[in-house]
């Protein structure tokens, strides 16, 4: 269309939303178009949202725009690309945030190393309950302002965690651990639920398919697939009588791992009980398998889980979702894996967030996960760590070179940590250095949490420190922003 002959941009308006750090923008573009909202303090509009289409004249476009402190005047405008590859930008509006009360929010101390330069971006925290009243859910600035939240009832538990959706909103499961029960709940930026089920409704679900789960709760981990399925790690019981060292009957704690396609059906459903031996158990049984991993092998249309009371990460034949279930290989002591190093405490034992970090995700690829360290073995005897008196375990993020077609894995790169008994992460950023959560390390008295940043190098360097004063942090990753595909 000519532009003198264009319709008229009517201007956009700014409002408020249950957020105080959230604005909605709502525009109507003449015509068919993209529309991406700039934002920031000042009108340099350093940050902007997705793109977010509108398909006919007139129809009106809202997009919320997040990722702003709190009380702070901020500037933003709309740039609407039509089909045509014309512009046009609404005019400047300005948006006051709000603030949240002190005492809501945690405590944290930023340190950057001097000449040091931290990745961009924000940090996506899924914290635990140490003060009731505080955020659980929430997002900071590299310097530790926080610039999102999602708050909730604490009654339903902790966030296990909350991730990013492809569609902009944020998934969240909430769990209280030790108790049955388990929310799957998808929001908006402003916090708007737009769906959510319990572990009783998928309790349901799973019966009137013909599944047969004693499902005890939902929790730890979740996997939305390509084609839109979401995978769930459930925790389930069996009831076993007179096991080696256990007479009479006792209710053992595993995990299953459910398929839903896109109405939120099951269609495939995959159970530790029906795979693996119930009689190995090093840590902390009857709670048996203890998953809190899940990741996509997209080459192969596979899965791992990490099963932290067994120090085992397994593959298994998902195929998709048309796979048997069957376990492919044990990586972890007493895999099936050979070990480069001859000391078996270079396992990994009682690990967290298990994920691929290589361009490919078969054949020889590397595995991050945080290395929680209980249970490891100290010397060639077996004797095992004993936590926070002597022997004292100790943890480390952890990379790991793993080849499937001739079962080796070794010790690619290591950072050593003071110990944290349960929790962490290990990623890599997009400048190649090294992400890594702590969740309860020792010298913060398992009353904080430590975030770092540190090089990837065979001596690691930290470049950056986030501590959190009163709170552990379950699982804390490192976003691009809060909108996907865009980078702050």
């Amino acid at each position: 269309m000519p532009e003198s002959v264009r319709p008229r941009l009517v201007e956009g308006m700014v409002t408020a939303t249950g957020n105080p750090l959230v604005a909605q923008y709502t525009i109507s573009p003449p015509a068919a178009a993209t529309v991406v909202v700039e934002f920031g303090p000042d009108v340099s509009y350093a940050f902007h949202t997705s793109p977010q289409a509108s398909n006919s004249s007139g129809n009106p476009v809202t997009i919320l725009v997040a990722g702003m402190k709190q009380n702070t005047l901020y500037h933003m405008r709309a740039v609407i690309t039509y089909s045509d590859g014309f512009v046009q930008v609404d005019s400047d509006h300005a948006f006051q945030t709000g603030s949240i009360p002190p005492e809501r929010i945690p405590a944290m101390k930023v340190t950057t190393t001097n000449g040091a330069a931290p990745a961009s971006g924000i940090e996506l925290m899924s914290l635990t309950i140490g003060n009731a009243n505080q955020l659980l859910a929430l997002a900071t600035d590299p310097a530790g302002n926080v610039i999102w939240y999602y708050d909730y009832d604490p009654a339903l538990g902790i966030p296990q965690p909350i991730k990013q959706m492809p569609n902009g909103h944020m998934r969240i499961v909430l769990y209280n651990p030790g108790a049955p029960g388990g929310v799957v709940r998808e929001v908006d930026l402003a916090g708007n639920i737009v769906s959510q089920f319990d572990y009783n409704q998928l309790s349901q679900k799973l019966h009137n398919a013909g599944y047969n789960l004693q499902i005890y709760s939902i929790d730890h981990d979740f996997l939305q697939l390509p084609n839109g399925h979401l995978l769930l790690l459930l925790t389930d019981t069996r009831t076993f009588t007179d096991l080696p060292g256990y007479p009479g009957q006792t209710v053992v704690l595993g995990n299953a791992v459910v398929d839903l396609d896109t109405n939120g059906n099951p269609v495939w459903v995959w159970d530790a009980f029906d795979h693996l031996d119930v009689n190995r158990h090093p840590l902390l049984f009857p709670d048996w398998t203890h998953a809190n991993a899940l990741q996509y092998s997209a080459d192969d249309g596979s899965l791992l889980i990490s099963l932290r009371h067994q120090s085992w990460i397994l593959k298994l034949d998902y195929q998709n979702g048309s796979g048997s279930g069957d376990v492919l290989w044990k990586l972890g002591y007493q895999g099936d894996f050979t070990l480069s190093s001859s000391l078996d405490s270079d396992w990994f034992y009682a690990q967290h967030d298990a994920n691929i970090i290589s361009p490919n995700s078969t054949g020889n690829i590397r595995l991050a996960m945080f290395d929680n360290g209980d249970v490891r073995p100290v010397d060639s005897s077996g004797t095992l760590c004993a936590g926070y008196v002597q022997p004292y375990c100790y943890s480390t993020a952890a990379i790991f070179q793993v080849n499937e077609t001739d079962r080796t894995a070794s010790r690619w790169w290591s950072f050593t940590t003071p110990y944290s008994s349960w929790g962490g992460t290990t990623r890599v950023l997009p400048n190649s250095d090294i992400f890594v959560d702590e969740t309860v390390p020792a010298d913060l008295n398992l009353i904080g949490a430590r975030i770092v940043e540190v090089t990837q190098s065979p001596n690691p360097a930290v470049i950056w420190q986030l501590e959190v004063d009163g709170q552990g942090s379950y699982r804390t990753i490192h976003l691009p922003s809060l909108y996907p595909g865009v980078h702050w």
